[in-house]
């Protein structure tokens, strides 16, 4: 085994790379509505695509891991990931090509940040394997924000398609550095038993422990993903509504802000978890997650100092639970079966990320095109429904599994004392 500290920087720092073209898209939205002449709906529709690109590969990819080593598979996907966000610059014309494009780069994810996580995974035991998860999970958050800013910074001086260009280098620098970087899988990892067949994916369907933080991080991604996929286009259009509004900071480097939050909130998130329970933690997260949601559609006509606080105080209680739900799928998972279950709890985990976004856009257009501020209301409104359903879904599955049993024998042994 490697030093835990240097494996989780490593992957972290590759993670990072990796996700430089992961906003570029949402940060121009607004651009793009224009020379392209897309609605709300067919924007919401690109920026989904690259979640429905990930979550239809992430099953068969990440369970490959049990079997393959998973750094095969990370550095295909990153080459897929340079190929993906080049060709976006060069070839991206309209709806259609950057559906394409963008799905190819979703692809790219899939086989990268769940293969990265088992990577550091195999590679750590014990109670590091938990906080290895929390810094990997909020370093998505780290590189989100850094894309988000980068493109704003870029936007300044570039246009879109040397944006995409420069975006591109970032997963360059991490398809080299990698073999150097992350080790292959332990053979002791590799699992026969774990096959890809329709029995093993029920075996982990009827995993009880894990599905329900399954459903929790669908419910969780669907509320992330439209956050991010959205706030920028929400600022933009708040600037036009409100000429004189004067905000602190740009839209894509407030949206870099909020998104930044999810470092530190996540790996707290995880802390208290450890600490007070997985299932008790996510659960009153995401109810209060929830009513942030509902609120933040409604701030439009604040100042602008009250709407920046708003938005960054959003960003962080949207991200408090991720690592969270992850860790806890991870230590549900049945021995040898952990790349399936986390495969499984990604595909199924993304098809929130792939309707968070599009049901956002799909409710501006059906509730007056965007045009008014309750019309926005209504899409946060939607949102912060269905993060409220997560804690239904988890509570009564994880009731009994060993993450519960583990923390009520914690409790006793402190009260013992």
């Amino acid at each position: 085994m490697r030093n835990p500290v240097l494996l989780v920087s490593a992957g972290c720092v590759a993670q990072i790379l990796s996700m430089s073209g992961f906003a570029t898209f949402p940060s121009l939205l607004p651009q793009f509505q224009e020379i392209w002449g897309l609605t709300n709906t067919e924007a919401g529709w690109i920026n989904a695509i690259y979640f429905a690109g990930y979550l239809v590969a992430v099953l068969i990819l990440v369970s490959l891991t049990d079997r393959i080593d998973p750094r095969r598979i990370y550095l295909a996907c990153m080459a897929l990931t340079v190929a993906a966000v080049g060709g976006f610059a060069l070839f991206a014309d309209g709806f259609w090509s950057a559906l394409l494009f963008r799905a190819l780069a979703g692809i790219g994810l899939a086989g990268t940040y769940m293969p990265g996580l088992k990577i550091l995974s195999d590679n750590i035991e014990g109670p590091a394997q938990s906080r290895a998860v929390a810094f990997y999970t909020s370093s998505f958050g780290l590189g989100s924000s850094i894309s988000y800013y980068l493109t704003g910074l870029a936007a300044e001086w570039m246009d879109w398609q040397q944006i995409f260009q420069l975006a591109a280098i970032g997963p360059a620098i991490a398809f080299v550095a990698v073999p150097f970087l992350l080790p292959a899988a332990p053979a002791s990892r590799k699992v026969e038993g774990a096959s890809l067949s329709i029995a093993n994916f029920k075996r982990v369907l009827r995993n009880r422990g894990a599905m329900g933080y399954v459903l929790a991080y669908m419910a969780h991604n669907w509320e992330l993903f439209g956050f991010r996929s959205w706030i920028v286009a929400f600022l933009v259009f708040i600037q036009r509504m409100r000429p004189g509004l004067v905000l602190p900071i740009s839209p894509t480097t407030l949206a870099a802000a909020a998104n930044l939050t999810s470092v530190p909130s996540s790996v707290m998130g995880n802390e208290l978890a450890t600490r007070f329970g997985r299932r008790r933690v996510a659960s009153l997260i995401m109810f209060a997650s929830a009513l942030l949601a509902y609120a933040l559609g409604f701030v439009a006509e604040q100042s602008g100092l009250t709407i920046t606080l708003a938005i960054i105080a959003y960003g962080w209680m949207v991200t408090f639970e991720s690592s969270t739900v992850t860790a806890g799928a991870v230590a549900e998972a049945e021995e040898g079966f952990r790349g399936m279950t986390m495969a499984v709890h990604s595909s199924i985990g993304f098809i929130g990320s792939f309707l968070g976004p599009l049901a956002f856009g799909v409710v501006l257009d059906a509730s007056g095109g965007g045009a008014g501020f309750g019309s926005w209301g209504m899409a946060f409104t939607t949102m912060g429904f269905v993060v409220a359903m997560g804690p239904l879904m988890l509570l009564p599955l994880t009731r009994g599994t060993k993450t519960d049993i583990r923390h009520a024998t914690a409790d006793s042994a402190a009260d013992a004392h």
